[in-house]
């Protein structure tokens, strides 16, 4: 059989809850992606909770809550401790965006799930891949590669190909094979009849309408509300979506000449910013074009300003303004709190760029037709007073009496097994557990040292020694001196603070004064809450700025692409039975879409087999040098070595002759190329290459056949038989090695 491929989903399936799937190969035990929902609903995890400590590596694939989520949580609370892949961008933008989460849920919430010390935890073990590089694991994933490529929707975002003995395991979820702004289109188009391909059907019944035509509606209504003397509010994520957003509205406003202010406003946005400076060689093409000619960052705002805190916003000039604030569900954050100001103004708008989570109060805004009136919870934080105040400190006075006594109960624990291990060696201590105490020593107490003359102090009954006990060095020591511990020189707490004074709270020392702020600030508070009912009067529009393939284009990637066996997850019960009910009928023949918990075997019916080659075998082969590689035919039989390994063995009679076998994709540039190098005088021609005054090449046949086979490709020669026909024949024959 070929290689062994379960899959088991652990969460997102047949629903649009957040994405966590088991994927085992061999017995190797990937969790594809660790999603949470913005609620933070534990319950959630239950089913990643029971194999969390089986896992063997994470594969992380997007930036976003949805796909990261549920990290720290499970490193710190579930037992997760597997090595963690993704890309630079989706390491350093998903940090931000937990910081955001935890800062923003820290500001109206008692939230302990997990801290801020647990998101640099869990990053601090993430391994960095660039797209395309190939990763060998070792120890128990021997042979297995994993390799990144490109997804479109958010920067950084990866379509992870697994590998195992020549079959390929491919998983893709929220692509995009449109070209954006700062992004290029998935590279899952460039697979080709991979082994299992597990996908999502989360956009499988939306059809979506041409980038024009969708921008130029986007800035049309902007700009009626701001004329109209409203403002605008973008509910986005903190550090995906938004980029685009951010690029178009610079767009716009450089070709209207608009002067309205625009405000991206999250506890991050500096550092988002700043980061994604640095990361123009993850985006489009015409980016890094534009970079090398003009050598102009275009993150370089002109027209978008960055805050970090809503009294900024509300010190701001009066007027109408464009408003970029995270979370896009609404159920926290900068925007929950801006909509409840800006609800009940008919002037005002509320864009939505993104679907909401399920069960949040974004998506009951998007309802057809929205409510006229909705029940939010208003926290905030506010420092304790009076009566408050004082129990909070008497309450703090007490914690650290009793932690300062069990230090001291501690610390003299430590001095008694101190004294106990030197008793031996130390002459001078007095052996307290000797049963042969002279009569004239021993007092009433039966101790070591009655007769001795203390001055100042009485020993307590644990003393074993008349003197103050003395410590051996008992340090290791190298050929290069004493061996150091690294856990002494680990950062304390308490120099935390100090290293986020000078403008770090995260790996790099990389936060916002803002969010910073809000760390060191020690302040005794509280969170007030307050139910409200808010009269929705502001207007409520949709457009979709998701950057996912819609349910067309999906379709025919998924035709191209042509796996062998095909596993859908993460849709709405609808829209995952209507893409398997296409595939059956379009795609392949077996396709999935497993339920939570349910575990498919998805093992190749392929048969794939080790065999070593014999000395004998290959020395008797003849390798010819094709691009990177060498190629040759090899004509054997199969045997077995004294370890009972199938080998290669060379065969007794004489081989039958070989057909002539092409190897690669044909291309007329590269002929034409070569033979200019060569002095022959080329053109193209209908076509075909004109080679001199007489000779022609012409290209029969196309290697791009569906299944990856290669095609019935010839290059044929036409003109006379002479000396020009035969010197461009054996150019060929040197280049093109037929075997």
């Amino acid at each position: 059989m070929g290689t062994s491929v379960q899959v088991t989903p652990l969460c997102g399936v047949y629903n649009e809850n957040p994405l966590s799937y088991l994927v085992s190969i061999d017995g190797f035990n990937f969790l594809v992606d660790c999603g949470w929902n913005d609620q933070f609903d534990p319950s959630l995890l239950q089913p990643l909770s029971r194999v969390a400590s089986t896992i063997d590596a994470v594969l992380l694939s997007h930036a976003d809550t949805l796909h990261l989520g549920a990290l720290p949580y499970a490193i710190k609370q579930l037992g997760l401790s597997a090595p963690v892949y993704s890309t630079e961008p989706v390491f350093r933008l998903g940090l931000l965006t937990m910081y955001d989460q935890y800062l923003s849920r820290k500001q109206v919430s008692e939230f302990d799930l997990f801290t801020l010390d647990d998101i640099d935890s869990a990053f601090q073990s993430v391994t960095r891949l660039t797209y395309s590089q190939n990763h060998h694991l070792s120890g128990k994933g021997e042979g297995i590669v994993i390799a990144p490529h490109v997804a479109g929707h958010l920067l950084g975002g990866t379509v992870w190909k697994i590998t195992k003995d020549g079959e390929d395991v491919i998983y893709a979820v929220d692509f995009n094979h449109r070209k954006e702004r700062h992004l290029n289109g998935t590279a899952l188009g460039s697979f080709v009849r991979p082994a299992v391909l597990i996908t999502d059907a989360y956009n499988a019944l939306n059809n979506q309408p041409y980038r024009r035509q969708k921008d130029k509606e986007f800035g049309d209504i902007l700009k009626k509300t701001l004329r109209a003397g409203g403002n605008v509010l973008l509910p986005v994520d903190t550090a995906g979506r938004v980029l685009e957003l951010i690029l178009l509205l610079e767009s716009y406003w450089s070709d209207e000449n608009m002067n309205y202010p625009i405000y991206f406003l999250t506890y991050v946005a500096s550092s988002t910013i700043d980061y994604v400076k640095s990361f123009l060689e993850w985006m489009s093409d015409s980016i890094a074009k534009s970079f090398e000619k003009t050598r102009e960052n275009i993150f370089l705002l002109k027209y978008v300003t960055l805050l970090i805190n809503k009294t900024d916003l509300d010190n701001a000039p009066e007027g109408p303004k464009v408003v970029l604030a995270s979370m896009a569900s609404l159920e926290a954050g900068f925007s929950h709190d801006i909509f409840v100001e800006w609800a009940n103004d008919s002037k005002n708008l509320v864009l939505f760029t993104e679907r909401g989570q399920f069960a949040t109060l974004a998506r009951m805004l998007q309802a057809d037709p929205p409510p006229k009136a909705v029940k939010v919870v208003v926290s905030k934080r506010v420092p304790l007073v009076g009566e408050e105040l004082i129990a909070y400190e008497e309450e703090q006075d007490r914690i650290k009496k009793e932690a300062l006594k069990a230090s001291l109960i501690k610390e003299e624990e430590l001095k008694t097994s101190h004294g106990s291990d030197n008793n031996n060696s130390d002459p001078m201590v007095i052996d307290s557990g000797n049963n042969h105490v002279p009569p004239e020593v021993a007092g009433p107490r039966g101790g070591g040292y009655r007769d001795i003359f203390i001055d100042g102090f009485v020993p307590p009954s644990t003393s074993v020694a008349p003197m103050f006990p003395c410590y051996e060095n008992t340090s290791e020591w190298d050929d290069f001196g004493e061996v150091i511990n690294p856990d002494d020189y680990v950062i304390k707490d308490e120099d935390m603070n100090q290293i986020a004074m000078h403008g770090g709270g995260d790996i790099n020392g990389k936060l916002d004064e803002g969010a910073a702020g809000l760390i060191l600030d020690t302040k005794p508070s509280k969170v007030v809450s307050d139910e409200r009912t808010v009269q929705v009067k502001c207007v409520l529009v949709y457009m979709d700025f998701e950057g996912r393939s819609d349910g067309r284009s999906i379709k025919n990637i998924l035709s191209h692409v042509a796996p062998l066996k095909l596993v859908l997850v993460h849709g709405s019960a609808e829209a995952t039975e209507h893409l398997k009910q296409h595939c059956l009928k379009h795609v392949c023949p077996h396709v999935y879409a497993p339920q939570i918990d349910e575990t498919i075997d998805v093992t190749s019916d392929l048969c794939a087999y080790k065999v070593q080659l014999s000395e004998k075998l290959m020395s008797n082969v003849l390798f010819k040098k094709l691009g990177d590689y060498e190629v040759a035919w090899v004509d054997a039989v199969v045997g077995k070595t004294e370890n009972d390994m199938l080998s290669l063995l060379p065969v007794s009679e004489a081989a039958p002759p070989h057909k002539s076998v092409l190897v690669g994709d044909l291309k007329l540039a590269d002929i034409k190329q070569f033979l200019s190098g060569k002095g022959v005088q080329v053109e193209f021609a209908g076509g075909a290459l004109r080679c001199g005054e007489y000779v022609t090449l012409r290209k029969v046949g196309d290697a791009t056949q569906k299944g990856g086979g290669s095609g019935a490709q010839q290059i044929v020669i036409e003109g006379p038989l002479c000396e020009d026909y035969y010197k461009i024949r054996d150019y060929l024959y040197s280049q093109f090695y037929l075997l």
